[in-house]
């Protein structure tokens, strides 16, 4: 029997998942769909007898908004929330704004999936020139982060993340889950990933082919050392769920009219 359980999800649908754009830093609210999403996770969750303790997201709207609906749903507002940017989703770089699919036109949907997908690989920084530099880096969310700003990324890759994330793992969620607290976490496409990298010992090779579908609870169980005593579990139809995986990683690829 599980000594720890935690449900770990990817936000719903924000407005520029559904431009198939690379959102990473930018700030973005739930599109409609990813306001359903929510919310169907949260009455899903709720059906399933969950109750949480806390909940842990990252500082980008779209994250905090899927929580608040969740907690909504259930009937649990008053859970209290935690955010850090520790849980931000993988800074993209340069690459922020750009279309996916038009990217894999352009540079091949293999370099496309090593840039979404790999584990060390980089893509290249967001210079002060990006259209988009200003909007994150003069944000006032980061200038109260436990870092300096001149310290905050330009790019990651997954590693990256694992390493930006693991002092905010081990420092303030994982006390919580040995006092017995039941902890959601809403967090981000990679910075999701990257945490089932380190609970599962997903190698560097196996974590390219890990997608997490948006909006998607995930049940991890864990002895007392934090150990999984299985695979994480998607929560929900998984005919739906593997249908949205492949949405996903769809998104990576040369749209079939314009092959």
């Amino acid at each position: 029997m599980a000594k720890y359980r935690l449900v770990l999800l990817r936000h719903g649908e924000g407005a520029w998942t559904k431009e198939n754009r690379f959102c990473s830093w930018v700030d973005q609210k739930l599109s409609s769909d990813g306001i359903k999403e929510a919310q169907n996770c949260g009455k899903h969750l709720k059906a399933l007898g969950f109750e949480f303790d806390l909940v842990f997201t990252s500082v980008l709207s779209r994250s905090i908004q899927t929580a608040w609906l969740i907690l909504a749903e259930m009937g649990q507002e008053w859970v209290p929330i935690q955010s850090s940017w520790r849980l931000n989703e993988r800074h993209y770089g340069a690459l922020i704004g750009l279309n996916r699919a038009e990217m894999a036109l352009n540079h091949g949907e293999e370099q496309v999936k090593i840039w979404r997908r790999s584990y060390d690989v980089t893509p290249p920084p967001i210079s002060e020139s990006h259209p988009y530099y200003k909007e994150i880096y003069n944000d006032r969310r980061y200038k109260c982060s436990d870092v300096s700003q001149d310290n905050l990324p330009k790019a990651e890759s997954l590693k990256d993340v694992l390493d930006r994330l693991l002092p905010y793992w081990n420092e303030k969620i994982v006390p919580e889950l040995k006092s017995g607290k039941m902890i959601l976490i809403s967090a981000h496409g990679n910075s999701s990933r990257a945490l089932l990298k380190h609970v599962e010992g997903i190698s560097d090779e196996d974590i390219i082919n890990v997608t997490l579908p948006t909006g998607v609870p995930i049940l991890l169980e864990l002895d007392e050392n934090l150990h999984p005593l299985g695979p994480h579990r998607f929560l929900g139809d998984q005919e739906a769920i593997q249908a949205a995986i492949k949405k996903v990683e769809d998104q990576g690829k040369v749209k079939s009219a314009e092959k």
